[in-house]
């Protein structure tokens, strides 16, 4: 019991830390950012953050972690055994990209701009959250394929292919695009129907 306490209060304060770091950088930006504004922000000393993640690299890393939602992943795919694909995509969707549109955007543009720029950043996020996120995506897939759920096909560029995409469309938002700002809750029918069924008429 003192130890599950003691994880849940430890979760509690990076939680904490992380909805802090999360508001000055997309407040200030990466780099004019200080541990100090950070810890300002949070209510805490500033050697606490210390305590709880090595450095600024380290708390991005932590927000890349939550804005991909890591913990849950496997949940979520596990949701899935059998019935239909078609409405389990369009909810996946739904979800990811609500969960991306409700105040994630100005950190998102904060976090793509540093990404490109920090090697040492990009490197860890490749290896920490998005190549084990892949990994779980295509096993999952994988399998369904095997049950004949979904076509039998290269999963890892398949993985790769729907990734892009969303990415591509939260970059062409970011730029200000008014036809995704004003239909972004349309995109998870719009996605799903063009990866179920491609953009070809059913009229010959």
């Amino acid at each position: 019991m003192k130890d599950s306490i003691q994880e849940q209060l430890i979760v509690a304060r990076r939680n904490q830390i992380l909805d802090a770091a999360t508001k000055v950088f997309a407040r200030k930006g990466f780099h004019p950012t200080t541990i100090r504004d950070i810890a300002r922000e949070a209510g805490i000393a500033d050697g606490t953050i210390y305590n709880y993640f090595e450095n600024k690299t380290a708390l991005m890393l932590g927000i890349l972690d939550r804005l991909n939602e890591s913990d849950r992943r496997n949940e979520d795919f596990a949701k899935f055994t059998e019935g239909d694909f078609r409405s389990f995509t369009k909810a996946y969707f739904r979800h990811r990209l609500t969960a991306l549109k409700a105040d994630n955007f100005e950190i998102f543009r904060v976090v793509i701009s540093e990404i490109l720029v920090n090697q040492e950043l990009r490197e860890l996020y490749y290896r920490k959250i998005i190549e084990p996120t892949f990994t779980m995506a295509e096993t999952y897939f994988q399998q369904w394929a095997e049950q004949h759920i979904v076509k039998s096909t290269n999963m890892r560029l398949a993985m790769r292919a729907i990734s892009g995409m969303v990415l591509g469309l939260i970059i062409e938002y970011l730029m200000g695009d008014t036809t995704l700002e004003t239909a972004w809750d349309e995109l998870p029918d719009v996605l799903t129907d063009m990866i179920m069924d491609g953009l070809r008429s059913e009229k010959p």
